[in-house]
């Protein structure tokens, strides 16, 4: 039973920092498509405070024991990946 809800834990924990990634992804999306370039300190602003926050929740979860490094460095980095393709695509607009 304790490890089940612990399995239980975790997915929720990865589930929920994902849904975080997403909603990151989606903000700066209407950043770039309604507000500012990728050239504006706005943006930048935002970016990385975004990316920091989502990082310090990654760090605290992992610390719980609840997400494995490899699983926290994998969700950043595929954010990162993402980001980079809508700030190539805003950049041929």
């Amino acid at each position: 039973m304790a490890s089940e809800m612990l399995v239980d834990h975790r997915e929720k924990a990865l589930a929920l920092l994902k849904a975080d990634a997403d909603k990151i992804l989606k903000l700066i999306k209407v950043q770039m498509d309604n507000l500012t370039m990728p050239q504006c300190p706005l943006y930048e602003e935002v970016l990385d405070t975004q990316m920091f926050g989502l990082s310090r929740e990654i760090d605290f979860a992992v610390r719980l024991g609840l997400v494995e490094v490899v699983d926290g460095r994998a969700l950043l980095e595929q954010l990162e990946r993402e980001l980079s393709v809508l700030h190539e695509a805003s950049m041929k607009k």
